[in-house]
């Protein structure tokens, strides 16, 4: 007859709590060790996205300041907005063509450009030195060579250049400026809401879109856009001469495709950045000038021009925008 054994049941149990706690022991250490390995992805991504920017931070603006090789034709892009801290900035610019210029295998100059305008003072900045360059070197041929679009404070900026060259299809003109704004004062009136504004300067709010229209301010700011258009018309008709056409439409604020520039006298000829260099300059290697702002300056001027944008509208509320 068996006996009946009463430890082994005990026995069955403990074996079966240790392989629960081994299993449950071995499975904490598993995470553990990938918990540590994703920790230390994470802590070496970070390290080198610090490292990344430390080094876009500290390289200094591209220049192209080595002198380059051979004789070539130069180019320097003017695109986007034209505005102070933007990616078509003056003083960017101007110094990308000063280092073109500087360079003695540099036979002649291409602007390359693509933009709707923007500020007045910044084309007006560009112009001159366009013409400085001019003056100081005469031998060097300087061209602009429109790609898509080439209006307002651009155009004023490629007047200034010996020829300009277009697609067919480029836009070309607007040679005009605007001011633009909006006015609430019949929403207020509807909402049943009074407008409190206080200056010191008897004009001081006369932006302000609230306000009823002053006749007198609408007359003052009319005179300052006049008197910047004629500015604008004169540099055109300096930089052109004799090709633009008597056409009455001309400075009007109007664009024309690139065909029809041409025979308005607006721009020169047909052509491209390559067609140009080898036709026009008679280098066709070509070098890039265009100086490129370091990450930190560029995104120092950004943030300044936003936030005096920004300053600008919240207390005006009117969108203010020349060319």
């Amino acid at each position: 007859m068996a006996l009946f054994n009463r430890d082994k049941p005990i026995q069955n149990n403990q074996q079966w709590e240790r392989s629960i706690l081994e299993k449950v022991a071995l499975a904490s250490v598993v995470e553990q060790r990938r918990t540590r390995r994703w920790s230390i992805f994470f802590k070496l991504l970070f390290l080198t996205y610090i490292i990344i920017i430390s080094g876009i931070a500290m390289s200094p603006m591209s220049d192209v300041a080595s002198l380059s090789q051979g004789p070539h034709t130069a180019v320097v892009d003017v695109k986007g907005v034209i505005l102070s801290g933007g990616e078509a900035d003056a003083d960017n610019i101007i110094r990308s063509l000063n280092n073109a210029i500087k360079d003695p295998n540099t036979k002649g100059l291409i602007l390359r450009v693509n933009s709707p305008g923007g500020s007045p003072v910044q084309s007006s900045y560009i112009y001159e030195a366009i013409r400085k360059i001019k003056s100081k070197h005469p031998e060097l041929p300087i061209h602009a060579v429109v790609e898509d679009l080439c209006a307002s404070g651009c155009y004023f900026i490629a007047s200034a250049a010996d020829k300009i060259f277009v697609n067919q299809s480029s836009i070309v003109g607007s040679i005009g400026v605007v001011m633009n704004g909006f006015g609430f004062t019949d929403t207020l009136k509807t909402l049943g809401v009074e407008r409190r504004l206080y200056t010191a300067g008897k004009h001081k709010g006369f932006l302000d879109p609230f306000s009823d229209v002053n006749p007198e301010e609408k007359a003052h700011v009319q005179s300052m856009l006049n008197d910047i258009h004629s500015e604008f018309i004169q540099s055109v008709k300096s930089g052109r001469g004799e090709r633009l056409k008597n056409n009455p439409d001309l400075f009007t604020g109007l664009v024309w495709a690139g065909s029809e520039s041409i025979k308005l006298g607006l721009t020169d000829a047909v052509g491209d950045v390559r067609s140009v260099a080898k036709n026009e300059i008679g280098e066709e290697k070509i070098v890039d000038f265009t100086a490129k702002q370091p990450f930190i300056e560029k995104l120092a001027k950004s943030m300044g021009a936003a936030t005096a944008e920004f300053a600008a509208r919240f207390s005006t509320s009117n969108n203010a925008t020349l060319y």
